[in-house]
């Protein structure tokens, strides 16, 4: 068997990525490697349906890989926002009465709730331990609250650097009570700039932090999480979604 037979029994087991890294080793290599046979076999693996078709496509196989093929990781460019440059505005009711309101500066809301009080869920006290970027901020005095109450949020975003606002959830309800995380939560569908017609629906969640009260039926908050699960988990990723918010 030849060296360019070897090499082509080699090639028909890697996978895309593999086989494209072959390509950068020396000519032969990516001559080789770049035998629209191979790129068909992993077309037709990620796509069969394409490879049904009665006349060949109008570019090779390598092309198709290549154009629709999505890398699993990418890389952002640095966000055009800060979290120093933002703030947020927290309103919460019970029915019709006001039981916490405040403007927290980005920075403060980033730095989270350092040391979760005692009496904390092991779950919860992990997640808030945890390396992750988070959006916490501790409720002083705690609040406590029945839950036969109907509770609503609101929050609002404001830039310093232009005094524009954006809306981030507009009188959502909290119907949705996680006793295994202790969390009781609501969420709201962002509302994007006009600029950005083509941004699938992704929502805003925000989450009361509880303990139990030992009262049936009432729970005691100790902080709240903004987050945008659906979306954005980094620090980069959120100051990203931030700013395709419709500002006004």
């Amino acid at each position: 068997m030849s060296y360019d037979e070897v090499l082509k029994a080699v090639f028909a087991l890697l996978d895309g990525i593999d086989l494209a890294s072959c390509m950068a080793v020396c000519k032969q290599w990516r001559h080789i490697a770049r035998d629209d046979y191979f790129w068909k076999c992993l077309c037709a693996e990620r796509w069969p349906s394409i490879c049904k078709r009665p006349s060949p496509p109008t570019v090779t196989y390598y092309k198709l890989y290549q154009t629709f093929y999505k890398q699993q990781c990418h890389t952002l460019l640095p966000p055009r926002l800060s979290f120093d440059d933002l703030e947020f505005f927290f309103d919460i009711w019970t029915e019709e009465k006001l039981i916490f309101s405040e403007v927290v500066p980005g920075p403060v809301l980033l730095a989270g709730i350092r040391a979760p009080p005692p009496g904390v869920c092991d779950i919860l006290r992990f997640h808030l331990e945890g390396p992750e970027c988070k959006m916490t901020l501790p409720v002083e005095p705690r609040v406590k609250i029945h839950l036969s109450q109907i509770l609503s949020v609101s929050v609002l975003v404001g830039r310093k650097d232009s005094n524009e606002v954006a809306c981030v959830i507009d009188g959502s309800v909290f119907d949705y009570i996680d006793r295994t995380a202790y969390r009781a939560m609501a969420f709201e569908y962002l509302d994007f700039s006009p600029v950005h017609p083509f941004i699938p629906n992704i929502r805003a969640w925000i989450s009361l932090l509880f303990m139990e009260d030992g009262n049936e039926g009432v729970i005691d908050v100790f902080g709240i999480e903004l987050d945008f699960r659906d979306a954005a988990n980094s620090r980069e990723e959120v100051l990203w979604l931030l700013d395709v918010l419709d500002w006004k």
